[in-house]
């Protein structure tokens, strides 16, 4: 006998309540609306919100009401928004205990090991999850999800996470490992993209364009996704709309370095990519994407003039 599929959503669904809704959260949560759970959504901005109540999600007046459910996903931007909005805000003290809090926000490892134990102190269930993937990957739920924290409580949102991704990578009980592997993968793009953009202005100094040579490298030599998409960008000179804005590549960078201090390793390429970072932000360019580093390698070749 085929069940109806709307009594089938209803009683597969959950109460999700949704903070942070950026291009990357309006695409994950539209998701997870799309699987069938009940959403409500909570942006500082609250023009955000619209889209995703066209599509059926709840809005909520306050980040509390949105958190009062079976599970609250966060996706803020750093981690002065992850504290006001969740630690300083008495929105755990408003959770139901046993309810789960997934977050995806990128933080530092130190407070990531906060985070942790202020759910445990209130009886929450905690979960770190932050994700691979730019806007246009979530929207198409083929996010790679990093996630960190008790076996069985993984289990219970793993049906929220693939409705998000197309993959799961599990890295442990402590939720700061999940962090620490999202930082260090950001560092190794940031790398990639300084790498590029110092290449690309190499051989345009000798007459062959960013174009051709970049062409070349990532269909033999570097022939992967995250090489190809920032070599595009970086040959056509499309640094906006910003995928990832440059001041998040920053962020992220200098989340590298204290994390590499606080473990008392040297991260010096590390350094290198946050000046070059800062020299861009210092130019003025702050809503572009971060493979605009090419502009200041270009800079500093005298190819701008």
């Amino acid at each position: 006998m085929v069940r109806n599929s709307v009594v089938e959503k209803e009683e597969l669904g959950m109460k999700i309540g949704f903070i942070g809704l950026g291009a990357m959260g309006s695409a994950m949560a539209s998701n997870l609306i799309k699987a069938g759970h009940t959403v409500t959504v909570w942006n500082r901005s609250p023009g955000a919100a619209e889209p995703l109540a066209s599509l059926g999600a709840k809005v909520a007046r306050t980040p509390e009401r949105a958190a009062q459910g079976d599970v609250l996903h966060s996706m803020l931007a750093n981690d002065r928004a992850v504290r006001e909005v969740i630690l300083d805000s008495g929105l755990l003290d408003a959770m139901d205990r046993g309810a789960v809090h997934v977050n995806h926000s990128t933080v530092s490892v130190a407070l990531a090991k906060e985070l942790a134990q202020a759910h445990a102190e209130r009886g929450l269930d905690y979960l770190a999850a932050p994700v691979f993937g730019r806007p246009d990957v979530a929207a198409a739920g083929k996010l790679n999800i990093v996630v960190a924290g008790k076996a069985e409580v993984l289990e219970r949102v793993r049906p929220l996470l693939e409705a998000m991704s197309v993959g799961i990578w599990p890295m442990g009980e402590e939720p700061e490992r999940a962090n620490v592997v999202k930082i260090a993968g950001n560092f190794m793009l940031g790398a990639a993209i300084e790498s590029m953009a110092e290449a690309a202005a190499l051989t345009r100094a000798h007459g062959v364009s960013a174009a051709d040579f970049l062409g070349l490298m990532t269909s033999t030599l570097f022939a992967t996704p995250a090489y190809q998409g920032y070599a595009k960008l970086i040959a056509e000179q499309r640094f906006k709309p910003a995928g990832f804005a440059l001041p998040l590549g920053y962020k992220d960078v200098n989340l590298a370095l204290a994390a590499g201090d606080a473990a008392r390793v040297p991260l010096p390429f590390a350094s290198v990519l946050r000046d070059s970072l800062l020299e861009t932000l210092a130019a003025g360019d702050e809503d572009v994407d971060w493979s605009a580093l090419a502009m200041v390698a270009a800079r500093r070749a005298g190819l701008d003039r």
